[in-house]
């Protein structure tokens, strides 16, 4: 009897702990919310992968979840620094750069209009309007929607969080080499160097002094920077890939909703002079082809394994 009592208030100690440790860590998740809503609101931090990874530890080390993060995160984080650091240096390494083939594929789209003007002509009236904030928030999501994503699927749907991280991985290295073998000049650059007539203004430069963004991540600003990485539009493929895989997993009448995001993406790039149609065209059936690539189980398994056989290589070698 008298042991029985103790495992009771044992049990009720421990489910007390729980339970106040629950209540804070809801309040330290609360804060580092705040935290990255003021960041975003007012201090106007541009959110760079290496913030979102530290903001993301962060809340996961309140939740005692750092190691199962690490695990999973840190390599992802890790590859999308390096594609970054080689999408930078795809320019140096090929240096001619294409500027009027996309320019031809718009106007035979267009019907002889670039549809970048068209939409900057019934849109742009020199002042930021309502639409345009709008615009530039999709565009900004470009680096948090899919690592958000992400965890959202480890937490909630975690058979297809690797498929997706695979999916993501070689969709970014895949626009790389592109990118290598083709670097190609977006409108508003064309423009500048004289290969559009039409008047096209880069609406995004202007919307980002209206929003005020002055704080950039320290180490992304050290990074090189590859103003001819048009071709595909990652910012079009991304949020594509993302709406595949919600719709993969709620299907379609459930997730058809999800298209509003690349859509909106694909309309804002090709209005704010960020990128032809052409361009959004390439982004998305490289998602397309990529997602396919995802779930394909010979393909997944044999990756999957491998990674794993290199990662155990690498504890021993340590040793």
């Amino acid at each position: 009897m008298l042991s029985m009592r103790k495992k009771v208030i044992k049990l009720h100690r421990s489910t007390t702990k729980y339970v106040r440790d629950t209540s804070w860590q809801r309040l330290a998740r609360a804060c580092l919310i705040l935290a990255l809503l003021y960041a975003l609101l007012i201090k106007n931090i541009f959110l760079t992968p290496d913030l979102i990874f530290i903001f993301f530890l962060a809340i996961f080390a309140s939740l005692s979840q750092t190691k199962e993060f690490l695990k999973r995160f840190l390599p992802i984080f890790s590859l999308l620094l390096i594609y970054e650091v080689f999408r930078g240096i795809a320019d140096w390494l090929n240096g001619k750069v294409h500027y009027t083939e996309m320019i031809n594929f718009d106007r035979w789209l267009g019907g002889g209009a670039l549809p970048t003007a068209w939409l900057q002509q019934h849109l742009w009236h020199g002042t930021v309007q309502w639409y345009d904030f709008y615009f530039y928030f999709i565009y900004m999501l470009h680096f948090l929607a899919p690592l958000v994503f992400a965890v959202i699927l480890w937490k909630f749907h975690s058979k297809q969080y690797w498929r997706y991280i695979l999916a993501l991985v070689l969709l970014s290295f895949g626009a790389f080499v592109t990118y290598l073998i083709y670097p190609a000049a977006p409108p508003w650059m064309a423009k500048e160097l004289g290969y559009i007539v039409e008047p096209i203004t880069r609406v995004s430069s202007s919307i980002w002094y209206a929003m005020g963004v002055e704080n950039f991540s320290e180490v992304y600003h050290h990074l090189p920077a590859n103003a001819v990485a048009a071709v595909p539009s990652l910012h079009s493929a991304y949020p594509l890939l993302i709406s595949l895989f919600i719709i993969k997993i709620v299907g379609f009448k459930r997730g058809v909703w999800s298209l509003l995001y690349p859509i909106s993406m694909w309309i804002g790039v090709v209005y704010m002079g960020e990128h032809y149609v052409i361009d959004v065209i390439i982004g998305a059936l490289y998602a397309i082809v990529f997602f396919v690539l995802s779930q394909n189980d010979k393909l997944y398994n044999f990756l999957k394994y491998a990674i794993i056989y290199k990662l155990k290589a690498v504890k021993l070698w340590a040793k």
